[in-house]
């Protein structure tokens, strides 16, 4: 928001050098002030309207990362449960639209409230108001629907449709809401942004776009879906043993991983919600929010960058072959860490960030072989864990300058431990990590217990051997037939292909005689 362009007649009239007696004079000052007022009004429209205008593209951006999930998913699954995913990721937009305009933005934003949880604006009543517009509203909701997609790939290939309905509604309706309640909400107990009170530990945590607040969310919540229901059928051999069931597309993974690399120039420099705002004449005409927007982007950038390549040349030395899924896995671990912290590190810290991410992720994915724990996408362990990583990361190599740009106000504000600011903001990042598995935890863990025990949850081992594209939503994703034509008969001359998996194996090549 500009400053005002204040003007008053009295003010003006010694500059003219004549006296408030001069009728002339005084109605000429403050017509030049009636200008000032007028001129102040049109800058102001326009930097609501710029700053708006901003968010909305970003909104867009985020909401772009669902078909990025959604072809991440297909590609990461059996070719026999494409459609049941893809429908999956259309649900999670859906329902979680509905849940969050009725309940989940109140829930997040609707003070004035307590520290625990909103009470304003459920179904957007008296909206907008001084605080909030629809577009920030929209951009909220693209965030809450993130934490669900991460969910439903923990749960892939084996649960029922209505399993999905319900914890996608409860996720973004409730469970999400109350968490970015408490971190990004200016009257949450935990919030670095928090607009009175004490800080918690005099710091607040450092969350600025939601390493800890969406994907820890998604990635615990996905985790104890995952355990409750159990792995896949196959996914470890009577001995123990892990047996791949790797996805069927390559292609889809790729496209799906580039799809969330450009949504998520929306999802951390949108972060800031606003873009017209000057960070002081000290800093120079040319440096101002849009700087630090810039800046983290770059820092997303070197995070998932750095996270691919590391993940590219371990992976190189672990197994003895380049893996394209393995390192588009790995960037996304490199982008979910720094989320926390894009805003307030320097570019070389996140390339830390970044390599640290991919060791996280591959300790992670081993450790989750050893349990039996069995993740279609590794969502709990690239979003929940890399996601904890993020937030301490932050707590080690937040920057004095960049964090009281970010969150100004409070000048002695602790920073960064790595940095020389103390160990207090730390010590808040550690409480996150803490609060949020406590939270997902009592929470999503008795829901699905409850499904379980309804047997809404997992479908029938016949259902999941066969693939639930067949039996659950009416053929298979890759066959096509005309309507009313029989494809089931075997005298059908509609083409049809069957497609299959070639494994490398001990057999030469034949060689090539023309």
């Amino acid at each position: 928001m500009a400053d005002p362009l204040s003007c008053a007649a009295a003010d003006l009239l010694p500059l003219l050098g004549v006296g408030a007696a001069n009728a002339n004079a005084t109605a000429a000052a403050a017509f030049i002030c009636s200008r000032f007022a007028a001129a102040s009004e049109k800058l102001s429209t326009a930097t609501y309207a710029i700053d708006s205008t901003y968010l909305l593209f970003s909104a867009y951006l985020v909401f772009a990362m669902q078909l990025g999930f959604a072809m991440l998913c297909a590609g990461s699954v059996r070719a026999k449960n494409t459609m049941n995913i893809m429908l999956t990721n259309v649900l999670d937009a859906a329902a979680g639209g509905l849940s969050y305009y009725l309940f989940g933005y109140a829930f997040a934003f609707g003070g004035p409230s307590n520290g625990f949880i909103g009470k304003h604006f459920f179904g957007l009543r008296e909206f907008p108001s001084p605080t909030a517009d629809y577009s920030f509203f929209l951009y909220q909701w693209a965030f809450a629907i993130a934490a669900a997609g991460i969910t439903s790939g923990s749960i892939a290939e084996r649960t029922q449709f209505v399993a999905y309905l319900i914890y996608s509604s409860f996720l973004t309706g409730f469970v999400y809401p109350v968490v970015s309640h408490w971190f990004w909400a200016g009257d949450g107990w935990a919030g670095a942004a928090k607009s009175s009170g004490k800080l918690l530990f005099n710091s607040g945590v450092i969350d600025f776009a939601g390493s800890g607040v969406v994907h820890m969310v998604g990635g615990i919540a996905g985790l104890w879906g995952a355990l409750i229901e159990g792995p896949r059928i196959g996914r470890f051999d009577h001995s123990g043993r892990s047996v791949a069931l790797r996805g069927h597309s390559a292609s889809l993974v790729v496209l799906g991983t580039f799809l969330l690399w450009f949504g998520w120039y929306g999802f951390n420099p949108g972060s800031f919600l606003t873009i017209v705002k000057s960070y002081g004449t000290g800093s120079g005409a040319y440096y101002g929010q849009w700087s630090a927007i810039g800046r983290t982007a770059v820092t997303t950038t070197l995070a998932g960058s750095t996270a691919a390549l590391t993940t590219l040349f371990s992976k190189r030395v672990l197994v003895g072959h380049w893996n394209v899924i393995d390192v588009c896995n790995g960037l996304l671990g490199g982008f979910a860490a720094i989320t926390s912290g894009c805003a307030v590190v320097e570019p070389w810290a996140a390339i830390v960030c970044g390599f640290v991410a991919a060791w996280v992720l591959i300790g992670l994915n081993k450790l989750a072989e050893r349990l039996k724990y069995d993740d279609p996408l590794e969502a709990a362990q690239l979003h929940g864990g890399c996601g904890a990583w993020g937030v301490l990361f932050t707590g080690l190599f937040a920057t004095k300058d960049y964090v009281n740009e970010v969150y100004p106000g409070r000048p002695d504000r602790p920073y960064g431990l790595f940095m020389g600011g103390g160990g207090r903001l730390f010590a808040a990042q550690i409480v996150q990590i803490l609060v949020i598995i406590g939270w997902v935890t009592a929470t999503m863990a008795p829901l699905f217990l409850a499904l379980r025990k309804l047997k809404l949850l997992r479908v029938s081992n016949e259902d999941e051997t066969a693939g639930m594209d067949m039996t659950r939503h009416g053929g298979m994703a890759y066959i096509y037939h005309d309507e009313g034509d029989d494809y089931n008969n075997n005298n059908s001359n509609l083409p049809q292909f069957k497609m299959s998996r070639i494994e490398p194996g001990d057999t030469p090549t034949p060689e090539y005689h023309p």
